[in-house]
């Protein structure tokens, strides 16, 4: 069963509404979840391990990695953001932030950190911007995947919660299929949330496709309370961030309405963006 909600519906510490939201229930980790409490007994706690996994193929224009990077920093930095922080039993989170393009490309540019206040938000966000902005060639959402699982491992601090948020502006094109590493990371217990960037209309220069919101909804995400929330305004870019980040911290689930949709059957194929490389490249 799937789930669909308009994100004007998600009222989380005053956030403002940025795109579409959708949500996805799965089975409970709690099996994971104690394995790993036992992995790290002793560690310090936080109250979630978030990975952010950022998207710098080359279909996006350097206008838009701006915003995107601008967009992190300010809603980590925020009113509302601090103030979902507090709220958390522990009042405190810990972070990393990588950026990813083909299968073997990924680039941490923020390691773990604990943000627990203005001042380490205030360090983590000065440390985001003042990173050089890159681009690099293929989509490779399984490759960031892959490349966060272990990160959760070489975090010094246990999480109640660990969640990967991953943004990109087209459908996996390069490395393993999305699903299968969408479905290791959901057996380790670990929640994925994808941020849909649909600003530009679909073209065949630069494979995207349409319905990006529904591939991430049908072959990315997964994990109990996940969601997406897509962007198809470039105005709304940052705030859609925000929303985003927002929920994630809080553990919030959007209140949902059921969407009819095959259970077998995903409603944007799943191989999408590994076809369309085939039939222009031909390898």
């Amino acid at each position: 069963m799937r789930w669909y909600v308009s994100i004007g519906a998600v009222l989380v510490a005053g956030a403002i509404a940025g795109g579409d939201v959708a949500g996805i229930a799965a089975p409970n980790p709690g099996r994971q979840q104690a394995s790993r409490s036992a992995d790290k007994e002793g560690a310090p706690s936080v109250d979630v391990e978030l990975v952010l996994a950022v998207d710098v193929s080359y279909s996006m224009d350097m206008d838009e990695l701006a915003i995107q990077r601008e967009g992190y920093a300010q809603a980590i930095v925020s009113k509302e953001f601090l103030q979902a922080l507090k709220s958390l039993p522990n009042g405190k989170i810990s972070v990393t932030y990588f950026e990813w393009a083909a299968s073997s490309d990924q680039k941490i540019i923020i390691p773990w950190r604990v943000i627990d206040g203005p001042e380490t938000a205030d360090a983590v966000a000065e440390e985001i911007m003042k990173t050089p902005i890159r681009r690099a060639s293929r989509t490779s959402i399984s490759g960031a995947i892959y490349f966060a699982m272990p990160l959760f491992e070489a975090n010094p601090y246990r999480g109640l919660r660990r969640v990967i948020d991953i943004s990109g502006d087209g459908p996996n094109n390069n490395g393993a299929p999305v699903t299968g590493a969408r479905d290791i990371a959901l057996a380790k217990g670990i929640t994925i949330n994808g941020l849909p960037i649909m600003v530009k209309e679909p073209s065949y220069s630069t494979m995207d496709i349409e319905n990006l919101d529904l591939y991430y909804e049908d072959c990315v995400i997964g994990g109990p309370g996940s969601f997406v929330v897509s962007i198809k305004d470039r105005d709304k870019f940052k705030e859609a961030i925000r929303t985003k980040l927002l929920l994630e911290v809080a553990g919030r689930t959007p209140e949902r309405r059921i969407v009819p949709v095959a259970e077998k059957e995903p409603r944007v194929s799943c191989m999408i963006g590994e076809k369309i490389w085939q039939d222009r490249w031909g390898r």
